[in-house]
């Protein structure tokens, strides 16, 4: 097929996968995780997610299944229990912008927004 603006070249290094019976998509990013169970990795990536952002790491009240991670202590033990995980990972600071200090404390702590 030719199309205007469009030239893909097919020859002899172009190699063909078979896609028959198959869904295929591109990876997912999920913008809005509640993390409250490892079992989630596992779920997202039979899904095809390739990315999870979000909190909620659950100890205490402020922050048990929000999209949130509370401090830079808490910050680096979601990043720790997820170091091995094959996903990739952001995780969301808590704050205002009353408290700057407090926002550029968790952004220093690994928070990606």
């Amino acid at each position: 097929d030719i199309m205007d603006n469009v030239s893909m070249i097919v020859g002899s290094s172009t190699d063909v996968i078979a896609g028959e019976h198959t869904i295929c998509t591109p990876g997912i990013i999920d913008t809005h995780i509640h993390f409250i169970s490892p079992q989630q990795v596992v779920e997202a990536i039979c899904s095809g997610t390739t990315t999870m952002i979000g909190g909620g790491f659950g100890p205490t009240d402020g922050s048990n299944a929000t999209t949130c991670t509370s401090g830079p202590w808490n910050m680096a033990r979601m990043l720790e229990a997820v170091d091995e995980m094959p996903m990739n990972f952001g995780f969301l600071g808590k704050g205002n912008d009353s408290l700057e200090a407090s926002l550029l404390e968790q952004i220093a702590a690994g928070a990606c927004g």
